[in-house]
């Protein structure tokens, strides 16, 4: 449970939520505005506290961490993915890449950065400021950094809300079949259909809660389902 505020301004974001991420596979999280699905998504990776409840990344509980190993198990089992990109304006592709790893005080592995820099078209690009680099290249650029450690876990807002619909689809393509051939797990914020229809299941909240979800899902079916969910805001409003 989650709620921000106090006595009559109170908002409870989350409304006892329960939900269940298989590994290896891309879930879809949607809802109507104010459902709680950035609330969800910033309580599972352990980037916002909750009021009550427990939260697991494997075997660890994020409830029971200290802030500070709180910290450490994101750098090294989470990766984040954002509609802004996020990246160091005087850091070349290749160290944007690099820099969960450099925090660490690790160095990439070579053969998977090159696996990973294949995998996302950037192999011409390593050198290149984001200043000169496109919105998907640069947002490439962004998942290749959520990637380079091999993370258990990676969250993704609304990831091609800043791109256009071709780079938007050869990204979703990409984290798509990052679980099928990496065995990735991703969590993944949409508003869009078409975007959730790359998941391999699609989990609905509304008020909170988590009320529905639909495997193999296709953009027409999760229009039906979302449409279900925006009926009692819509009677309400009226």
């Amino acid at each position: 449970m989650k709620t921000y505020g106090s006595g009559d301004a109170a908002v409870r974001a989350l409304d006892g939520a329960s939900v269940t991420i298989p590994a290896g596979q891309f879930t879809a999280v949607m809802g109507p505005s104010g459902s709680g699905k950035s609330t969800l998504v910033h309580a599972l990776a352990g980037l916002d506290t909750i009021d009550s409840g427990r939260v697991f990344v494997g075997d660890a509980d994020l409830t029971a961490l200290s802030e500070r190993d709180r910290t450490l198990l994101r750098r090294e089992r989470l990766g984040f993915v954002f509609q802004a990109f996020n990246l160091i304006p005087s850091l070349t592709a290749a160290e944007n890449i690099a820099l969960p790893l450099t925090l660490a005080g690790r160095r990439p592995d070579p053969a998977w950065l090159a696996e990973l820099v294949d995998m996302l078209g950037l192999q011409n690009r390593l050198g290149h400021r984001p200043s000169e680099l496109s919105g998907g290249q640069q947002q490439r650029v962004a998942v290749g950094r959520a990637l380079i450690a091999r993370p258990d876990l990676v969250f993704a807002d609304e990831p091609t809300g800043n791109l256009d619909s071709r780079h938007g689809a050869a990204l979703l393509s990409f984290l798509r079949d990052a679980t099928r051939t990496l065995g990735q797990t991703i969590v993944m914020v949409t508003h869009d259909p078409v975007a959730a229809s790359y998941a391999d299941r699609v989990v609905f909240l509304a008020d909170g809660r988590i009320v529905d979800e639909l495997p193999a899902p296709t953009p027409e079916a999760v229009l039906t389902r979302m449409a279900r969910l925006d009926v009692p805001a819509q009677m309400v409003g009226a």
